[in-house]
């Protein structure tokens, strides 16, 4: 297996432009064999589509049809490249490492992400994200004129997160949907002549730039400590006591063969004398308070001694011991990030001490629930127990991201569309709009079809493009990155999710010697041209729109 991973990091590193295919993405997935996958989502968009556009005439009334068309389809658009790049991204770790299978992740993505926006994705959204556009600052806008903006804003980003996932670059959706917002907005200012450079925040520019080193730096930092601790405590512990007990196993049979060798040079009578000694040795040994000194056999005086090093070993001492801890340690960061972060838009009016009691409660039971199934796994090699506990620990992981993800950010698709609806509904521009239930179910499915059709590509460069994955690093990457997330949010830090989640993947990277800083050297440059070129395609679709509407 060693072998096998040093051929592929060596593979990944000399094909740079097209790293294989995680264990999760089968190569052999052609076209016949997921055609009833195809023309399921395709369908499913289409329908959803028809169904929404019907709704969404409906929620706003009559007038400006050919807007409110264009406005949709921009912004399923954009939910179908958020699901390609920002989900696929997330469970990049878990596809590659094998734990999930890509239709696997794919369920789990469609139930937590959805429910994530439905659930816990806010009764209200920003018009404008991030505050880095003041839209004030245009003197006299009209409302329309800000439709286009927002319009343009969904097209530009869309676009751009096309382009990288289709490249299998992971980026901020984030800094997609704000580059867009700063590039139509500053066209529309100029061109009217209502407005300039003083409408932009540039210090929130500045924080994005920061954020380009930060996310990855904190990202990377974290994973290389949890993960060389795991290596450490867990992995090398286990790869040693494997070899110790290959050993004593060899030991046995040599034992076994020796003796069976010096019972056939024995006479008939020497042989019965043999036997019978061991016959009474087995019987010595079922005597609860039996001691060495009892047998009589020069076989089972050395079996026993076998078993005596066999015992020192103590080969499941690691499983038992650090992978329960290591639960319970990861269940209070999860558990902590879906409470001040996933689900602080239902404002449950739980206190931080109830929201600290909660996290303990989940943490005992974790702790309890693993280490009894450790317990039940005796039977199992230490390779096939570790790899299952960490994989069923990685799919609580990345649920958790899941859901985090579809409650806050859906955001980016939701909010310019539905400051665009409100603006057809009423005719005013507001700062805050009003979440339609059907608007989050929409952008859900929107999400879910994007994976399916174009999430591979970016699951492909997380998953093992950039670094070799196994349940155990997947899963030190994952809660690494939830605990930086969370910590960022709670010290209000710049940081994106996506690229430090990519920053803990390569320092899972670092640990094994493995990382492919060749693939890495694109994804950074696409970081810095994020903002940049959706901007550029948002101000000219912002420039035809002002003449096509």
């Amino acid at each position: 297996m060693k072998g096998k991973m040093m051929a592929h990091s060596k593979d990944a590193h000399t094909h740079i432009d097209l790293p294989s295919l995680p264990q999760g993405v089968s190569p052999v997935l052609q076209q016949e064999r997921n055609l009833p996958w195809h023309i399921f989502f395709g369908g499913l968009l289409a329908i959803t589509l028809v169904v929404f556009t019907l709704w969404s005439e409906d929620y706003v009334g009559a007038g400006h049809r050919a807007i409110l068309i264009t406005t949709i389809i921009f912004a399923f658009f954009m939910a179908f490249n958020i699901g390609g790049n920002d989900v696929a991204n997330s469970f990049g770790t878990s596809v590659g490492a094998g734990t999930l299978s890509l239709k696997q992740a794919l369920v789990i993505a469609a139930i937590f992400e959805v429910s994530g926006a439905v659930f816990a994705g806010g009764e209200v959204t920003d018009t404008v994200r991030s505050g880095i556009v003041d839209l004030g600052a245009i003197s006299g806008l009209d409302p329309l004129e800000f439709a286009y903006i927002m319009m343009a804003s969904l097209l530009g980003a869309a676009i751009w997160l096309l382009l990288a996932t289709r490249m299998g670059w992971p980026v901020s959706t984030t800094h997609s949907i704000v580059g867009g917002i700063v590039g139509a907005a500053l066209t529309v200012g100029f061109i009217t002549g209502k407005g300039g450079w003083s409408m932009v925040q540039w210090g929130q520019v500045g924080q994005i730039a920061i954020s380009w080193v930060l996310s990855p730096v904190l990202g990377g930092v974290v994973s290389y400590l949890l993960f060389r601790g795991i290596k450490s405590s867990i992995l090398s512990y286990n790869e040693a006591a494997e070899v110790q007990l290959e050993a004593v196993r060899a030991q046995k049979k040599e034992l076994k063969a020796r003796h069976r060798e010096l019972f056939d040079s024995l006479s008939e009578k020497e042989q019965k004398e043999y036997t019978n000694a061991l016959t009474r040795d087995l019987a010595a040994m079922r005597e609860e308070d039996w001691e060495v000194d009892d047998l009589e056999s020069d076989y089972f005086k050395e079996l026993h001694q076998i078993q005596v090093e066999k015992a020192l070993i103590e080969p499941r001492r690691a499983i038992e011991t650090w992978i329960p801890l290591l639960a319970a340690g990861g269940s209070l960061i999860i558990s902590g990030m879906m409470l001040f972060k996933g689900l602080k838009n239902l404002h449950l009016g739980v206190t931080n001490v109830g929201n600290l009691l909660i996290m303990g409660m989940i943490a005992a039971v974790v702790y309890m629930s693993v280490y009894i199934f450790s317990r039940t796994m005796k039977k199992k090699n230490l390779e096939r127990s570790t790899f299952l506990l960490f994989s069923w620990m990685q799919v609580f992981t990345a649920s958790a991201f899941a859901f985090s993800h579809g409650s806050n950010d859906i955001a980016n698709a939701l909010g310019p569309f539905v400051a665009v609806l409100d603006v057809l509904r009423s005719g005013s521009i507001v700062e805050e709009s009003t979440v339609p239930m059907a608007v989050m179910v929409a952008m859900g499915i929107g999400l879910i079809v994007g994976l399916w059709f174009i999430g591979r590509y970016v699951i492909r460069t997380v998953g093992s493009g950039l670094t070799e994955m196994h349940p155990a690093s997947g899963f030190s990457a994952e809660l690494s990155a939830a605990a930086v997330v969370m910590g960022a949010s709670l010290l209000g830090l710049p940081v994106s999710s996506t690229h430090i989640l990519i920053g803990a993947v390569l320092g899972i990277g670092m640990v094994n010697h493995n990382t492919n800083w060749g693939l890495m050297k694109p994804i950074g440059m696409a970081w810095v041209i994020t903002l940049p070129v959706s901007a550029t395609i948002a101000a000219v679709a912002v420039s035809i729109m002002r003449v096509v509407f």
